[in-house]
């Protein structure tokens, strides 16, 4: 079995001076836990905050890949770069971790369409077409703005190139349109790299029913994320609730400002502890996202992304990803053939990913 997590934001922990060697506390992502949870590979994601200009945006994605290059170098006993399933599947023999490479968020692209075969150079084999603003290149789920009413023209233009050179289209928080638009301009299978099923959690980051449909019939795999808030409404109204995230968010402003401040850390760690006190949903909740893709697509076109690193609490249970196993347990637990259970572990992210580089540039 090849596990492998399409969707980890722990570049952006390597510049708030993650060790990853060390068993971190506070962490999810790790070696360590990584060796642990029995993981085989991850994509981490270049994640670059809207906020950002889209030059600044680009210096920013460069400083995280810098940063991913040295862990790696770092730790090359451990881990290695990969880009496509040959490398991962020569790395697992080696017993050395896959990392590969996401953008999260299209943004740096600016109107430079040269700066997606920069980006596919440097190893990157998705990307991640907005966040959590509209952009360039389309509208995103988080706005009512609809600046484009889905994929803008030069939108169209990014798509053609990320097929052309082999590089999968993400559209975890696209807006709907933008998910049609894809789907449409696309000629080759795409991915939602960590979304939810909005069937059981109404929220415009997840994706319905119809939506699961199309990706599935257009050969495209959804991801499950563990974000509780993307699982069950219920927390949602107990995070808002709380205020905590109110509260919080200044204090992790501050320890993003300046990680090596040991007050800034340990006032950010006490708000993490607040979130891990609160009624979260049970990591079987992340199963019964993958039943329900099965329910109207089958096993093939699951997977899971789990947004560690990149979320501010987790679900009971799945604290870090040194407890993916229970996963594959509960899987189990509820009838899943073995085969099955390698699909939704990795293989499925796998052979789309194959499908996408096989014949890229």
């Amino acid at each position: 079995m090849f596990v492998l997590d399409s969707h980890c934001d722990t570049p952006s922990q390597i510049l708030r001076l993650r060790d990853l060697s060390k068993d971190n506390d506070y962490a999810h992502v790790d070696f360590p836990k990584l060796k642990r949870g029995g993981v085989d590979g991850a994509f981490w994601a270049l994640y670059v905050p809207a906020s950002m200009t889209p030059e600044d945006g680009f210096a920013y994605a460069v400083r995280l890949l810098d940063g991913v290059t040295g862990q790696v170098a770092a730790n090359s006993g451990i881990a290695a770069l990969a880009t496509n399933l040959d490398e991962a599947l020569s790395n697992k023999e080696k017993s050395l971790f896959s990392v590969f490479l996401g953008l999260e968020n299209g943004a740096p692209i600016s109107n430079d369409i040269n700066r997606v075969k920069y980006f596919y150079d440097k190893g990157i084999r998705y990307i991640t077409l907005c966040h959590s603003s509209d952009n360039q290149i389309c509208d995103s789920c988080a706005t009512n703005v609809k600046t484009w009413g889905g994929l803008s023209p030069f939108g169209r233009e990014v798509v053609a190139e990320m097929n052309r050179l082999g590089m999968l289209v993400d559209v975890s928080h696209v807006s709907d349109e933008t998910f049609y638009d894809v789907l449409k301009y696309s000629s080759r299978p795409v991915v939602a790299t960590h979304s939810c099923c909005r069937a059981l959690a109404d929220h415009p980051r997840n994706m319905t029913d119809d939506m699961i449909r199309a990706l599935a019939s257009a050969g495209g795999v959804v991801q499950i994320n563990f974000y509780p808030v993307f699982l069950d409404s219920g927390f949602e109204a107990e995070l808002k609730h709380s205020g905590i995230m109110e509260r919080g968010e200044p204090v992790e402003a501050q320890f993003i400002a300046d990680p090596s401040d040991p007050l800034r850390r340990r006032e950010w760690n006490m708000i993490q502890d607040e979130l891990r006190n609160l009624k979260r949903p049970s990591y079987k909740r992340i199963v019964d996202h993958i039943d329900h893709v099965v329910s109207l697509v089958g096993t093939d076109h699951v997977g899971i992304g789990s947004d560690f690193d990149g979320i501010e609490v987790a679900p009971e249970g799945m604290e870090d990803i040194s407890m993916m196993p229970k996963i594959f347990e509960e899987m189990r637990s509820r009838g899943y053939a073995e085969s099955d259970i390698e699909k939704v572990a990795g293989l499925n992210f796998l052979r789309v990913l194959e499908a996408s580089t096989s014949s890229g540039a």
